[in-house]
């Protein structure tokens, strides 16, 4: 049996190596042609970016290209793995079908009950080039209770319990009926994954992704694909899931990545967050605009020529009415206020120097004057100021009385947590709210026009530059030669030069806070305020998305309380919701345990079921307290050596951040930080602090345990709560 699938799989890898022998020689042949005209420019990109791009699948692909077989009661075969091959010489028959193709769903959902005509499902384990095993499941399976459960046992289980490195690998080979039903499901409207943990809500998320790019390739290779994670630690855990998928084009972010030279560091207090993400902030956001278009009180002193002007307040108003009756943004009405103004201005200046004796030209000149004149910048700056968000949310946090005038519904205490100085940085709440501030101001792009011009006059100064170089002396050259300099100008060479430095789908999509992209996959969804959905909805006008997670999990105090409240506001019920039921993940010893957690919220949503047992019951240890930090190392010491080769989480209250150090397979997080991630042993310290330093803290312990594949233990110097404690018993 070994023999004649390792001759298969060789047969395969060596089609595979012409295959990717012939990318590289396309793709040499494309970079080596200069092309003569715009069409030919674009296609020589396009030929690049293909080649590229099948490289790319190739090098992911080589490892575990094959790792299925079917066969099926017609006596014909069909092998599965990461991307498709051809047979030339046989009619261009499969020799290997995409996991993505619609040929390779039996491979994931054929049971004993529904056989899809499928009579043997095999299982390869492949070592490099090399077949070393076989793991068979014969569907003939009529009469057995619960038959469509679970599919792939023996391979899923090896899976499961495999040592956890501290980076998610995809499950292609483990892909279970009701994840494929969903990794499927239609690219139009809006998805909602509701699973608990260990459900791989997120590796179904990201599976979904690398099948709707292979099966919509040309729709959305030219808007992308968005994945948004909660942090930078689980964007980092899941980065290898979609390279080796041969998926490479893909932006992954977190919201807080979501504006462009902004690069949010800080952290805040929870409830300084939750008020930044309320939907009220919308408004808030328009009464600070509106604070900054001023109308003063009394006239305002000029100083032109010597000569003071009175610039009135009914001029201004006048000036103000003008700027807003065209009902355009704040940055883009700004041209029309100040030019009332100057206009107003310069009126002032004729009739001092008495306005019978100007002509057109003298009254234009004094507008210009006016114009350049400090005096007058200073003022129509005070007066309706060009604002960037960045500008206007640092204004607003730096005084108390802009922050009083656009939240008057707050407390002065819940006032104080949004100051802060103006030098102050950026923390991820802050993002949307400078997003949503730029949908109020509009875009100013009078200075990037003229950079891009300064740049543009750059380039073709260096062109002209090259040209000359170019250019060879009339008695040497030979008069057979084409010279380079009568092919092309300095303003062709510049030209090309610019068109060359062509970007992916995700460099240009990072740099362009208005892009759209053709589908956006979130994962931890619950988790979002109402101001980040509002940012997330304008990158997907189309509302082509896919929203994973669980209610159950939400610890951000703006989180959702449920899917219902979050979309409601964008597209009512237009929206479908599966349910992930399996927990893959968690033994059941340990989901039994996060269970009475779970009932303790109230929540209506479904208990998991776990797949598998361990054996090993969750354990718990009181400690005092002063002995907390040498006692939990030598724990974590103990706990590393169960899990031998594999990871170990210790999850602490944010005020127990440094009461461990970690190490390399030792991470000491809070379980914000550890939400998403997973883990070989578990350690929780603290439940009590947990739950207390939150409003959301029952939910935080709920994710704290359930973040372990194998082990978990507890750790406590104040009384556990009582349904851990009755669950731990």
């Amino acid at each position: 049996m070994l023999a004649e699938e390792q001759d298969y799989v060789t047969r395969l890898y060596d089609r595979f190596d012409i295959l990717r022998e012939q990318a590289q020689q396309f793709l040499s042949s494309a970079l080596r042609q200069i092309p003569d005209s715009e069409q030919a420019h674009t296609e020589r990109n396009a030929a690049t970016r293909m080649h590229t791009e099948q490289l790319a699948q190739y090098a992911a692909a080589e490892t575990g290209l094959c790792f299925g077989k079917l066969e099926f009661t017609d006596d014909t075969d069909r092998y599965i793995g990461l991307i498709g091959i051809l047979d030339e010489d046989n009619d261009y028959e499969p020799l290997l079908v995409d996991w993505r193709a619609p040929a390779a769903r039996p491979f994931y959902v054929a049971t004993g009950a529904t056989t899809e005509g499928v009579r043997l499902r095999r299982h390869l384990r492949i070592r490099k080039r090399t077949v070393i095993g076989v793991d068979d499941e014969l569907l003939d399976l009529s009469g057995v209770e619960d038959a469509d459960a679970v599919t792939g046992e023996t391979a899923l289980l090896a899976a499961l319990n495999a040592k956890r490195t501290g980076r998610m690998t995809d499950i292609v080979r483990t892909i279970q009926a009701e994840q494929d039903n969903i990794i499927r499901s239609p690219l139009h409207g809006v998805l909602v994954v509701q699973g608990g943990p260990g459900t791989g809500k997120t590796a179904v998320a990201l599976h979904r992704a690398a099948y709707l790019l292979y099966t919509h390739r040309e729709q959305l290779a030219k808007r992308g694909v968005l994945v948004v994670g909660p942090n930078t630690e689980f964007l980092n855990y899941i980065s290898q899931v979609l390279p080796s998928l041969g998926e490479t084009g893909v932006l992954m972010a977190t919201v807080g990545d979501l504006f462009p030279d902004v690069r949010p560091k800080l952290t805040e207090p929870d409830e300084a967050a939750a008020i930044k993400g309320r939907p009220d902030m919308v408004e808030v956001l328009a009464k600070a605009v509106a604070d900054r278009q001023r109308v003063p009180d009394a006239p305002m002193e000029i100083v032109f020529e010597r000569e003071t002007l009175l610039l009135q307040p009914e001029a201004v108003e006048r000036a103000k009415a003008a700027a807003l009756r065209l009902g355009t943004l704040h940055n883009r009405a700004e041209p029309t206020f100040s030019a009332a103004i100057v206009r107003e201005l310069t009126r002032i200046v004729a009739d001092n120097l008495g306005a019978d004796l100007l002509e057109a030209g003298d009254l234009a000149d004094i507008a210009r004057e006016l114009r350049e004149e400090r005096d007058v910048i200073e003022a129509l700056d005070w007066l309706w100021p060009v604002l960037s968000p960045q500008r206007l949310l640092k204004e607003l946090y730096a005084s108390p009385d802009l922050l009083e005038s656009a939240l008057p519904h707050l407390s002065a205490d819940e006032r104080a947590l949004l100051h802060r100085p103006e030098h102050y940085g950026w923390t991820p709440a802050d993002v949307p709210l400078l997003d949503e501030a730029m949908e109020l101001l509009g875009e100013d792009d009078r200075a990037a026009k003229a950079l891009a011009a300064k740049k543009r006059q750059e380039r073709l100064e260096f062109a002209e530059g090259v040209v000359d170089i170019m250019r060879i002396d009339e008695e040497v050259a030979d008069d057979d030669v084409l010279m380079a300099m009568n092919m092309i100008t300095a303003d062709h060479l510049a030209e090309r030069h610019e068109r060359s430095s062509t970007l992916t789908t995700a460099e240009r999509a990072a740099q362009d806070r208005t892009w759209t992209f053709g589908h956006v996959i979130v994962d931890e969804a619950q988790e979002l305020s109402a101001m980040a959905w509002r940012l997330l909805m304008r990158r997907a006008p189309s509302r082509s998305m896919t929203l994973v997670g669980d209610v159950a999990q939400t610890g951000d105090l703006a989180g959702a309380e449920s899917w219902e409240q979050v979309l409601a506001p964008h597209m009512a019920d237009r929206w479908r919701m599966e349910e992930l039921t399996v927990n893959y993940r968690t033994p059941a010893e340990i989901m039994s345990v996060a269970s009475a957690v779970l009932r303790e919220l109230g929540t209506s949503i479904t208990e998991t079921k776990s797949v598998r047992s361990t054996g090993v019951a969750p354990w718990s240890l009181a400690v005092p307290a002063e002995d907390l930090p040498a006692r939990l190392a030598e724990l974590a010491g103990k706990e590393l050596a169960e899990v031998g080769e594999g990871t170990l989480g210790v999850l602490v209250p944010a005020s127990l951040r440094e009461v461990l150090r970690p190490s390399e397979r030792v991470s000491v997080l809070t379980v914000r930080e550890a939400k998403g991630l997973e883990f070989d042993g578990v350690i929780v310290v603290e439940p009590a602090m947990i739950r207390e330093e939150s409003v959301k803290g029952v939910n935080d312990l709920y994710v704290a345990l359930t973040r372990a594949t194998q082990r978990l233990g507890v750790v406590h110097s104040a009384p556990l709560p009582e349904s851990l404690a009755e669950a731990l018993a």
